[in-house]
């Protein structure tokens, strides 16, 4: 076997080849070739922080508690368990591994030895790719990343070097002494070492062997095109064809005049926490800076022609022995006015600046505190001390939180993250008139109209009213998919099938990795989805809740009559205190909720979609549909649920709402993933039907039971409901289906009672309170963990 290590070096240029790596990951593993996700997603962060040296302490490692020796050589461990682990499950014949931080940050011959030994155990065979440019395209580029990462000296520190006659060296000198403590690491003050293509390659052989290290051109347009797809193939060998990837172009590069700024503000900020001898978070001292921003010209890579001049000749030796360099990409910018850095613009003091910021700065140095001495309590093995300057913990919460989400806690507060009510323009609590009944409407010939596509198992008691509650709100058509049904779940659906409501198809002989995505495809044949106005793809524990007009799909489409697709982003439903199974509607026993902002965890703000049928995706997904026609994209519209654009933001990927593209004021998807804690326990008996190996458990109902705030808005379709509810249930073959998939429900309860396993989960669950905020903190601390 193979293994490939990619190590950058520019940062969004590797992230574009680990998207189209993480895009096509399932393919290339049918193929042989494995894209590694243990040790991270898409940026393999958590390989390069195992593999530096234990007292030379990243910003990484700092941030993710893996600061302590101790600790970083149990991720070492843990990275080196996982890898092997994944090459065992898939026995690739190619392995990959990528992050751009192996390439600009490990400077030292002995973490280039701690790489190789981690990885020596899978394979011997080892080789190092590196996408270069020339060096002054790639400083400027680099200096504007170091800025935004709390970079203190300007551009002369590089021109300094120019002339010294040993790059990589004097780089590495440049620095000042890192100290965590304060925010000051070596990676955002040091001139970049690695711009000494030639030694770089020749500290790499050293360790992997002679010949094993290659450069690639890093070239703008190749990575901004959809070729990039075969720059991906060609750097790691792949021969199969993998299928295309659309990659964007890249992003403008900063104004100069704005990292003049940003510079000038690091200084005084780090001399701040210097002197106050504390630390910022990362993610505020960012948002001090885009506060700052100004437009204006990038650097000029001409200007830095002293760089280009440096490396001359190293690179004319490089193109002839590196096959995959090009002329182009090597190539240094007609030379301009030698560099000199720009005015910061309207009279801009950082000082001034640093003053105004200074409350937000106090109060996010105190939260960092408080989780640096929780991190430390928790390596220790001990309870946190808590702060007093902090809202305590719940009863409830200092009995079951461990160290790691009381720390998650405390950095929850005041932060931009801490979930609240405060937001949309609904009173969700008070009562408003009933929504009146509507016609079912006469579609037009070759038309199925709006058509739900569904998956269940064992849901019998639930279904009568999800398909009443649709239909009354202006759903025309449901095709269900069922699979293992033991509770009269497919008797119930065929006989609304024999009374023309529904269609029914059984999905026992499902393939592949779960019985929804077998189903999802299969129904795309089907001429019901076919011929469909809008398709919708929800599970019978969730319910659209149209909150304008007369609560009707129409009064929402009326509102967005441009947008081909809508995020309903989620509302989770607690249990609300219902302890037993009983036959009445969901939307009526269970009103307790989320608070509308919750950015974390992240299923709290999922969502799914609804679509118009035009044929702009080829895929039915889970929560949205997948691969865009290309030829359609600029007819593509995505809204929220408050009917704001957010098609930059979904139209290619992604099933959750960001803090930018968030809303629900017309539109929210109520999700009842629990109903009553009997109905938790068949849940957790029964599996999930996306993820058929994950057991849910205590952690499923510490992430689902919101229970903090009210919300009633779905209440006013109850007359329309029991009048569609009763019409149905009048058919004496339905309503015998029903009640006995009634009775099966409450025989499976009683029996999970019996059992000591089951009955411990059930009160453990009903004795658990956690106000919002505990429960967040516990839910990305199970994030964390997992």
């Amino acid at each position: 076997m193979r293994i490939f290590v990619h190590i950058g070096l520019d940062g969004p240029a590797t992230d574009r080849m680990q998207h189209v790596l993480d895009a096509k990951r399932n393919q290339l593993t049918g193929k042989g070739i494995r894209y590694a996700r243990s040790p991270g997603a898409r940026n393999h962060t958590r390989l390069f922080m195992a593999v530096t040296d234990p007292d030379r302490i990243d910003s990484l490692r700092f941030s993710r508690g893996y600061g302590p020796a101790e600790k970083q050589a149990a991720l070492r461990k843990d990275v080196a368990r996982g890898l092997l682990r994944e090459v065992e499950q898939h026995d690739p014949q190619v392995l990959i591994v990528s992050a751009h931080q192996l390439g600009t940050s490990l400077c030292l011959r002995s973490e280039l030895e701690q790489l190789r030994d981690l990885l020596s155990p899978i394979s011997s065979d080892i080789r190092i790719v590196a996408h270069v440019e020339e060096q002054a395209r790639m400083l400027a580029r680099r200096y504007a990343h170091q800025v935004m990462e709390g970079r203190r000296s300007a551009l002369d520190l590089e021109l300094g070097l120019a002339t010294a006659p040993d790059w990589w060296e004097a780089a590495l000198q440049s620095a000042p002494a890192p100290d965590p403590s304060v925010g000051l690491f070596t990676e955002a003050q040091a001139a970049p070492f690695w711009l000494d293509y030639a030694r770089l390659v020749r500290e790499w052989d050293a360790v992997f062997g002679s010949g094993a290290t290659s450069l690639r051109a890093m070239d703008a347009e190749v990575f901004g095109a959809q070729s990039l797809q075969d720059e991906v193939a060609q750097s790691f060998e792949i021969t199969e064809n993998f299928g295309k990837y659309d990659a964007q172009p890249f992003s403008a590069e900063p104004a100069a005049p704005w990292l003049t700024r940003c510079r000038q503000f690091n200084d005084v900020m780090l001399r701040y926490l210097d002197r106050e001898k504390t630390v910022l978070p990362r993610p505020v001292w960012r948002r001090l800076l885009n506060e700052i921003r100004i437009d204006g010209a990038a650097i000029d890579p001409g200007s830095l022609s002293a760089i280009s001049d440096r490396f001359a000749g190293d690179n004319a030796t490089l193109l002839a022995k590196h096959p995959a360099l090009t002329a182009q990409a090597m190539a240094p910018a007609a030379p301009s006015e030698p560099w000199a850095e720009p005015d910061p613009q309207f009279g801009y003091r950082a000082t001034q600046y640093l003053l105004a910021f200074l409350p937000r700065i106090r109060q996010a140095a105190r939260q960092e505190k408080q989780t640096r001495a929780a991190d430390i309590a928790a390596l220790n093995g001990e309870a946190p001390i808590p702060d007093p300057a902090l809202p305590g913990l719940s009863p409830s919460a200092k009995e079951v939180m461990p160290p790691l989400a009381v720390q998650k806690f405390a950095s929850l507060q005041g932060s931009a993250y801490a979930p609240h009510n405060r937001m949309g323009k609904l009173d969700e609590e008070a009562a408003a008139p009933a929504y009146t009944p509507i016609v079912p409407r006469r579609l037009p010939e070759g038309s199925t109209g709006n058509v739900i596509v569904a998956c269940m198992k064992n849901e019998a008691p639930y279904i009568v009213e999800w398909i009443a509650y649709h239909r009354a709100m202006g759903v025309d058509n449901f095709l269900i998919y069922t699979n293992g049904c033991e509770d009269g779940t497919a008797e119930i659906l065929d006989r609304l099938q024999q009374m023309g409501v529904v269609q029914h198809r059984n999905n026992d002989d499902w393939k592949g990795k779960s019985p929804q995505q077998h189903a999802l495809n299969k129904a795309l044949k089907e001429p019901v989805v076919r011929k469909a106005d809008w398709l919708i793809h929800i599970d019978v524990d969730e319910f659209m809740n149209v909150r304008c007009g007369n609560g009707t799909l129409q009064d929402f489409f009326d509102r967005v009559p441009d947008a081909t697709n809508v995020a309903m982003t989620w509302r989770l439903f607690g249990h609300n205190g219902v302890h037993r199974l009983a036959d009445r509607f969901v939307i009526d026993q269970f009103d307790s909720c989320a608070p509308k902002y919750c950015p974390k965890p992240h299923t709290a703000w999922g969502f799914k979609t609804m679509f118009r049928n035009f044929g702009a995706y080829k895929k039915l997904s889970c929560h949205r549909p997948n691969k865009l026609d290309d030829t359609l994209r600029d007819q593509v519209r995505w809204v929220n649920g408050s009917g704001a654009d957010m098609t930059g933001e979904a139209i290619k990927n992604g099933w959750r709402n960001s803090r930018k593209s968030i809303g629900y004021d017309l539109l929210q998807l109520n999700h009842y993933a629990l109903r009553s804690a009997e109905s938790f326990l068949i849940k957790r008996q029964r599996g999930r039907a996306l993820h058929v190996d994950r057991s849910i458990g205590l952690n499923y109902w510490i992430r689902m039971d919101w229970s903090d705030f009210k919300d009633i808005t779905i209440k006013r379709n109850l007359p329309r409901l029991q009048l569609e509810y009763d019409r149905l249930l009048a058919d004496d073959a339905l309503r015998h289906w029903h009640e006995k998939g009634l009775a099966w429900h409450r025989a499976k309860a009683t029996e999970l009672h019996a059992n000591p396993e089951f009955e411990d989960l059930y009160r453990k669950a009903l004795t658990l309170r956690l106000t919002e905020t505990e429960r967040v903190a516990y839910a990305l601390a199970l994030d964390m963990e997992s």
